[in-house]
């Protein structure tokens, strides 16, 4: 095994995943730490977590069993690998995952590189953008748990990690991968720990791969996986390993993602198909959120003949998230509708439903959760950094979307251009 990234949420870890076997690194992804040493007959593997919002400590401990488990499978190099809009807050998880993970493999320095050109996200002068707008003016300054109000990376990781940060600009990365290993030695000596990439385009990501090589540790984005994966591949591996197209006739889209995107996709396929907007109020008192579960599965069986599959959606607008989170409390209110997507994908489950295309990084680990699934062999994409996965265990399809992925249209392309 070569590579063993650790991915703090379950999109993101689907994303990186499929970069990797697009650019012919054989992978495959893991439902969290596996409680064995079972051998794995791939040359890289992603180990989802679900540890991006979570309380520090447990997004480390977490991190540092996942580590164990990929040393014990002899991986050559470490990714810890994070949302490209680097998703956190002023006391991680960021921050204090990468030091745990540094000190654990006894490494002085580490890359910072979140940037997906392909999906605009940029890093200029240590500054991220998303399309043209810098990160603290794009749409995830309305982000319900992670709002980032900064675009600076080096002062985002200063904050929530204990070393210095550096930066490697795009002059240096314009002249190739051996001005950026002699930019990373001199920061080194300057004893700076962590050091952000300038990233403009792929050639940018290409450079990285070749002068990170050798680094025991990286962090980054899904885009860093697209030069790493370049060096390691041997041509016509991967794609060997493809899941094919997704499986079953019974489909749902469930979206609990109230991003930019999100919003637009899920207002674009109301117009497209039959879809349901989730009660937050019925979702709070637990006995009253089964009899609601009950319902909307009902009622998803009904439009499950429909050309295109019927859609459940938590998905709202800043203003109106706003007032659920006031009425009910931020954390409640999310609980809540994380349970309640459990139980319906549950007894969606049990009716036959086999295709599930889910919008949102924490409601795509509560339904891979909620199916018991613990790996995934990666198919087509649908979009740059969202592939179908097709479980390892049992015939069951998964589109998992990060929130700002993909088109307008995302939600009936998944099913038009890869009909079953």
């Amino acid at each position: 095994m070569l590579l063993g990234v650790i991915a703090d949420d379950f999109t993101g870890a689907t994303d990186i995943a499929s970069f990797l076997v697009e650019n012919g690194l054989p992978t495959v992804q893991l439902n969290g730490v596996p409680h064995s040493d079972t051998q794995i007959d791939t040359q890289a593997v992603v180990i989802s977590l679900k540890s991006r919002s979570c309380p520090a400590a447990q997004a480390v401990e977490q991190a540092l069993q996942a580590l164990i488990w990929l040393q014990r499978q002899g991986c050559r190099q470490f990714y810890f690998k994070y949302c490209s809009t680097f998703d956190s807050t002023a006391q991680g998880n960021i921050g204090p995952v990468t030091d745990a993970l540094l000190d654990a493999l006894g490494e002085q320095q580490t890359v910072i590189s979140p940037a997906l050109p392909v999906n605009g996200r940029t890093v200029y002068q240590g500054y991220l953008f998303v399309m043209e707008q810098l990160l603290s003016e794009s749409g995830m300054r309305h982000h319900p748990v992670t709002p980032m109000t900064d675009s600076n990376l080096l002062r985002l990781m200063e904050a929530q990690a204990t070393g210095r940060c550096g930066l490697v600009n795009a002059a240096e990365m314009d002249r190739g991968a051996a001005a950026v290993k002699e930019k990373l030695q001199q920061l080194a000596q300057q004893g700076v720990r962590y050091a952000v990439l300038d990233t403009l385009n792929e050639q940018h990501l290409l450079t990285q791969g070749e002068a990170l090589k050798t680094m025991k540790l990286v962090t980054g984005g899904s885009g860093l996986a697209i030069g790493l994966a370049r060096q390691w591949a041997q041509p016509g591996q991967a794609k060997a390993q493809s899941a094919g197209a997704p499986q079953g006739k019974k489909a749902v889209v469930l979206s609990g993602s109230c991003s930019t995107m999100t919003n637009k996709q899920v207002n674009r396929y109301r117009q497209q198909a039959a879809a349901q907007a989730i009660d937050v109020a019925r979702c709070i008192n637990e006995t009253a959120r089964s009899a609601y579960a009950a319902e909307l599965c009902h009622w998803v069986e009904h439009h499950a003949t429909a050309e295109l599959a019927p859609l459940l959606y938590a998905t709202a607008e800043p203003q109106q998230l706003q007032q659920t989170q006031q009425l009910y409390g931020t954390q409640t209110a999310s609980l809540a509708v994380e349970a309640l997507f459990s139980e319906v994908t549950q007894r969606l489950q049990q009716q036959g439903f086999s295709r599930f295309i889910v919008a949102g990084g924490e409601t795509s680990g509560v339904v891979t959760q909620a199916l018991k699934l613990h790996g995934f062999h990666i198919g087509p994409c649908i979009s740059p950094g969202v592939p179908w996965v097709r479980a390892i265990e049992q015939p069951v399809s998964l589109a998992l979307k990060s929130g700002n992925f993909g088109d307008e249209n995302f939600f009936a392309r998944a099913q038009t251009e890869f009909p079953v």
